[in-house]
């Protein structure tokens, strides 16, 4: 239950941070058992930027706030991230890590198992372990959203298609691409649009 009430506090922090607080290196406090404890703003986090394709895929930037590099963490994963009008999370399933979105801002067309709707501000998805989830961005505006992992692992991939914000951003190719496939235990659909049922 306390760990529960902190991810809750944790996500309400998040949700109201402010555009205005600059990148600050983050405040850790004194080690308590493995995980560090954190207070962030906003903008604060390991900030990254994807790495383009061929058939560009990527939301948009994201940070990662919450994992085993950034606060020690062995349960969790958390960060934030923006997509652009028309935006896409590619049809995929996570092996091994149940997933909460968090839908800040605009508006989401989500493919969930054999649901298929659109979700708006405020509102949540949960993506069990093993569940075919693809999501876009159709409203008009930037998407802003929370992302949540029950365990690390997700993590390892976000990095490997990324590079950290302001270094050199280079096109990815489909064996780089296939290759941070494995690390971040998911399976990608191969081709097409997303399939709702």
């Amino acid at each position: 239950m306390r760990q529960g009430l902190t991810l809750v506090t944790l996500v309400m922090t998040l949700f109201g941070g402010s555009d205005t607080v600059p990148n600050r290196p983050l405040v850790q406090s004194a080690k308590v058992g493995l995980a560090l404890p954190l207070v962030l703003e906003k903008n604060e986090g390991e900030q990254r930027v994807r790495r383009p394709r061929n058939n560009p895929i990527a939301s948009g930037p994201f940070i990662l706030k919450i994992d085993p590099k950034n606060s020690s963490s062995s349960h969790l994963v958390l960060g934030t991230e923006e997509m652009a009008p028309g935006a896409l999370i590619p049809r995929l399933k996570h092996l091994g890590q149940d997933e909460i979105l968090l839908i800040q801002t605009s508006t989401a067309h989500v493919w969930l198992g054999d649901q298929e709707r659109d979700v708006h501000a405020g509102g949540v998805v949960f993506i069990p372990s093993g569940t075919w989830i693809s999501l876009r961005n159709t409203g008009n505006e930037v998407l802003n959203l929370v992302f949540v992992f029950s365990e690390p692992g997700f993590d390892e991939y976000l990095r490997c298609t990324s590079v950290p914000k302001g270094q050199q951003v280079a096109t990815m190719t489909d064996d780089e691409f296939k290759e941070c496939q494995h690390k971040g235990h998911a399976v990608f659909q191969a081709t097409g649009p997303p399939i709702s049922k």
